[in-house]
């Protein structure tokens, strides 16, 4: 068995690559509109429940709350957040 080790920044850079190919190769796979709190916080890169938590009740992210214990995430508001916050490069 051989092991192969990565760097999180690469390891994340190869997840992206592979899920652009899977789209371009279909492109009818539709994601969901509501995603979890764990898919939210792997698009923002983040570990904490806290920081996301934060982000919510700020009013930067949607979310929804179907049931008491169910808090579901916007994907086009995390994405929006994400570009608005993007730098420019020089």
């Amino acid at each position: 068995m051989e092991v192969i080790c990565l760097e999180d920044k690469a390891f994340h850079h190869l997840i992206d690559e592979v899920i652009e190919r899977i789209k371009e190769q279909n492109p009818t796979v539709r994601l969901d509109k509501w995603i979890s709190a764990t898919e939210a916080m792997q698009m923002l890169r983040i570990t904490s429940k806290t920081t996301l938590s934060v982000l919510r009740n700020n009013g930067k992210i949607r979310y929804s709350q179907p049931q008491k214990k169910i808090i579901l995430y916007d994907r086009e508001s995390i994405e929006l957040y994400l570009e608005n916050h993007a730098k420019d490069t020089f």
